[in-house]
This record gives C-alpha cells, sequence and structure tokens, in this order.
C-alpha cells in the first residue's frame, strides 16, 4: 500500500476513534486517568532523577495530570514536548517542566524554558494516540512529530532507552493497523484496564 492510500485508509478510522473519545464525559475521563496512573505506579519503578517525557493532553486525550503528580511524588525529572519552528520544517523538542508555558496553534501547551534534552537521553517516553494494536503499531493524529524524534529506534535492532509507552482508552485498542515505513512502534501501551506489553518485533 502506497503512503497516500495509507494515509487515505487511516483517515476515517482517526475520525471514529477521535468520535468515542469526544464521547465521554469529564467524569470518565478523570476516572480513567486516575487507573492509569495507578497501573503505571505498580508496574514501573524508576529511580529518581530519570528523565521521563510526558504530553500535555488535549480536551479530547486522557488527561496527564494524575501521570505528572505521580512522576513529581518519584522524583523523575519530567520533560514536555514542544515543537520547535526550524528552517527545514517543524520539530519536536523534549523541554524540561516549568513554571511558564504557551498554548501551540494546535491547542497544545508547551513549555517556554530552554532546557532540553536529546529524544536518544530520555529514559521513558509517554505518547499519546488515537489508536494502537498489539504489535505496538501507534495510529497518531497524522502529524509525524513523534515518528521523526524517535525515528533512530528504526535504524538499529535494539534500543534499551527510551521507552515508549502509549496512554490510550481501552476502545482504542484495534485488532491490527497497517503500518507505515515511518511509523517508531511502541513497548508497551496502559489504559484503564491495565499494561498491554507490544511485540514490538
Amino acid at each position: 500500500m502506497t503512503l497516500p492510500d495509507l494515509a487515505s485508509a487511516r483517515k476515517p478510522l482517526r475520525a471514529a476513534l477521535r468520535a468515542r473519545r469526544r464521547a465521554l464525559t469529564p467524569a470518565q475521563r478523570e476516572h480513567a486517568a486516575r487507573l492509569v496512573a495507578r497501573h503505571i505506579g505498580g508496574f514501573l519503578q524508576l529511580r529518581p532523577g530519570s528523565r521521563v517525557a510526558v504530553y500535555a493532553a488535549l480536551p479530547e486525550e486522557l488527561p496527564t495530570d494524575e501521570l505528572i503528580s505521580l512522576a513529581r511524588r518519584r522524583g523523575w525529572t519530567i520533560y514536555l514536548p514542544r515543537i520547535d519552528h526550524r528552517r527545514h520544517g517543524r520539530r519536536m523538542q523534549f523541554v524540561q517542566l516549568g513554571s511558564r508555558h504557551r498554548t501551540n496553534r494546535l491547542g497544545i501547551e508547551e513549555p517556554l524554558g530552554q532546557r532540553t534534552i536529546s529524544a536518544r537521553c530520555l529514559d521513558l517516553v509517554f505518547l499519546p494516540l488515537v489508536g494502537f494494536d498489539m504489535r505496538g503499531v501507534r495510529l497518531g493524529a497524522g502529524g509525524g512529530y513523534y515518528d521523526r524524534a524517535f525515528a533512530f529506534r528504526r535504524w538499529r535492532r535494539f534500543w534499551h532507552a527510551p521507552q515508549l509507552i502509549g496512554i490510550a482508552y481501552s476502545f482504542q485498542q484495534l485488532d491490527r493497523i497497517t503500518p507505515a515505513a515511518h511509523d517508531v512502534r511502541l513497548d508497551a501501551v496502559v489504559t484503564e484496564k491495565g499494561m498491554l506489553r507490544c511485540a514490538t518485533g
């Protein structure tokens, strides 16, 4: 399947899954977020000072406030993604969480600090997603920012870090997503039902 054909096939799938997310009530979102943070707290035993990236959730995405609170309690160093405009296009950077933020053109809260880190130096990354399957294929929002930021994971057979863990509602799990050549696969996904380890090939 060509890339344009694949993009066209993914469009209605994204629309259907995003509609299901939007149909959730605020109470349902918050309940799922608490359960996800609880599962992560039980499964992941990272040392204090571990470098962890977390996304700032859009209104329809699973909230990450509980996860950020957990990271602070554990003493992890927290980074948020930021889309920076470069001469040759937009690029995702990871900036240490601070007190100053801005809202970008996509409506996402981004940190304004200057303390950035290379994607290769992160220990763990929590990623938003629209859909996923158990092979670790992630259906994102379509911008490709995470795939470009972590493209280095496709260049070698084994990478010990960073771990890539998707955050999702359980209904976002699909039987199979046709992968694109540029897709960077997930190591695991956490939903309100628990943690799912992916067969990343």
